[in-house]
């Protein structure tokens, strides 16, 4: 098959739309569904991103996107116990490496993952497929998916969820194209390999960046890789918990993707996974109500007669004082940048969201005053000499 036709493009009166190969065949078999102009954005970068995070460190990978740029991304390590609560998971579920890479990846943002694309690095099996079906999701890519798999993503939206095979062998040419108003683009093809030797050049005092950190240094670049530009990203354990993208200032992508990654960790303090809610609650309401009450706003869901929608038992508010408390003790945080920081201010920032390691292509005329900042705090900040624009 050389075309697929669309249902139609960005928007429901940009049509015809479609996707086409000038040469060969599509590397893509639609299985289940319609996917639409931006669902195809979504999956083909997501794919991009989780197959060369598995290349990168062995392991399965899982990535949530939304408007063509990752929510979340993340490698299949095991769920902790906390991190079967803040997801929602239940105790005894068996879960598969590459089943909790994409609850990871999921979970990481829950608000901005509404809706979202998945990416699979690995054959989607029943346990994956279990955890979407509960979802609400517009789609998934894999390179394969089991019987049992398949047949659950099917039923899904009676019928009508997106389901995509995608070949796993296929490369891109070494040239690509877009049209913008009318005028041809052309450039190479990105096919920057980000590995641990771009971690080598470490520019700062303190030397000691652990097997685990360059994990997540390489989670936050891959991810970066396939983010909207300007772009920064917080990751801990395998996983991006912070993404900030699109931004035309750095600090601002730095400050977005920092409360990002405060409010993942929020979700794990104790007042939080006390939280009892209704039963019956449906899953976008209880985030939704998680997610204002650990924020300044936390009125709107406190106030007599709107708490009783969310709560068995009206909870106490989570005061600014014990916000500030818990989010002092996050420590061991790794931060990816996909340009250099022009100012320590980036520096002062990740520092109060826990981060302890920096990779950044370095090339700014005020590095001197980035690594004195990072040295002030013991960090330990890679130069990676390779910008990670996408646009």
């Amino acid at each position: 098959m050389k075309e697929l036709e669309l249902k139609y493009g960005c928007n429901p009166n940009q049509k015809p739309a479609r996707i086409l190969m000038k040469q060969g065949e599509l590397p893509v078999e639609v299985l289940s569904g319609k996917p639409g102009y931006i669902n195809f954005l979504d999956a083909l970068n997501a794919w991009q991103l989780v197959k060369e995070l598995k290349e990168a460190t062995g392991l399965p990978a899982a990535a949530s996107f939304k408007h063509v740029s990752p929510a979340g991304a993340a490698v299949g390590l095991p769920l902790t116990e906390t991190d079967r609560k803040i997801y929602f998971v239940k105790p005894d579920a068996a879960l598969s490496p590459i089943a909790c890479a994409y609850i990871r990846a999921r979970g990481a943002d829950r608000l901005c993952s509404f809706g979202d694309w998945a990416a699979l690095s690995d054959t989607c099996d029943a346990a994956t497929a279990a955890y979407l079906r509960a979802e609400v999701s517009d789609g998934v890519i894999a390179p394969d998916y089991t019987v049992e798999a398949l047949e659950i993503l099917k039923a899904k939206k009676d019928g009508k969820y997106n389901v995509v095979r995608i070949d796993p062998d296929y490369v891109p040419a070494p040239l690509e194209q877009k049209d913008v108003f009318g005028i041809t683009f052309e450039q190479g093809h990105n096919d920057l390999k980000i590995d641990r030797a771009m971690l080598e050049n470490i520019v700062t005092k303190n030397h000691d960046l652990p097997e685990s950190a360059k994990i997540d240094l390489m989670v936050a670049l891959i991810t970066l890789k396939y983010t909207q530009s300007n772009s920064v990203c917080y990751v801990k354990n395998g996983q991006a918990i912070g993404v900030g993208a699109g931004q035309q200032s750095r600090i601002h992508c730095t400050r977005l993707a920092g409360s990002k990654a405060d409010n993942w960790y929020l979700r794990q303090c104790p007042k939080v996974l006390g939280l009892q809610f209704v039963k019956g609650i449906r899953r976008p309401d209880r985030d939704n109500a998680i997610d204002v009450y650990i924020s300044d706003e936390w009125e709107d869901v406190l106030a007599e007669g709107v708490w009783q929608n969310y709560f068995a038992v009206k909870p106490e508010p989570l005061t600014a004082e014990e916000k500030k408390a818990w989010l002092a003790t996050q420590t061991g945080v790794s931060l990816g940048s996909d340009a250099f920081f022009p100012f320590g201010d980036n520096i002062e920032r990740a520092r109060k969201s826990g981060v302890c390691y920096v990779a950044e292509p370095g090339g700014s005329i005020r590095d001197d005053n980035v690594i004195e900042t990072a040295d002030k705090y013991d960090m330990v900040m890679c130069f990676t000499g390779a910008r990670l624009f996408h646009h």
